[in-house]
């Protein structure tokens, strides 16, 4: 399945569009994963924890809006991007959304 931020997909025509497709997914950090986080918000620099947390969220998402896009009866996902929020004070919330179509090469 391509997924692209673009309108088009350079050597493919877009010949239908499935809609609107989304991933969601929601994580937190456990109760040793904020020590540790709230211990480099004293030292500074990266917070490695989160980091981690965050970038396997993205994959998650993005994951679940193939799967959705797949379902569709799509090859590929045009315009893709990410949204981000928190929900309470621990939990993050992760969205991959885009719109699914179908992508024929160009002869």
């Amino acid at each position: 399945m391509l997924v692209v931020t673009t309108e088009n997909i350079p050597g493919y025509r877009i010949t239908q569009v499935k809609g609107q497709v989304y991933g969601v997914t929601v994580r937190s950090r456990g109760i040793g994963g904020n020590f540790m986080a709230s211990l480099r918000t004293i030292l500074g620099g990266e917070i490695t924890e989160y980091t981690v947390m965050l970038e396997e969220a993205r994959r998650h998402a993005i994951d679940r809006m193939v799967k959705n896009a797949s379902m569709m009866g799509a090859n590929a996902v045009i315009m893709s991007r990410f949204d981000s929020s928190e929900i309470g004070q621990m939990m993050s919330e992760i969205v991959a959304y885009g719109t699914a179509v179908i992508a024929e090469p160009l002869s």
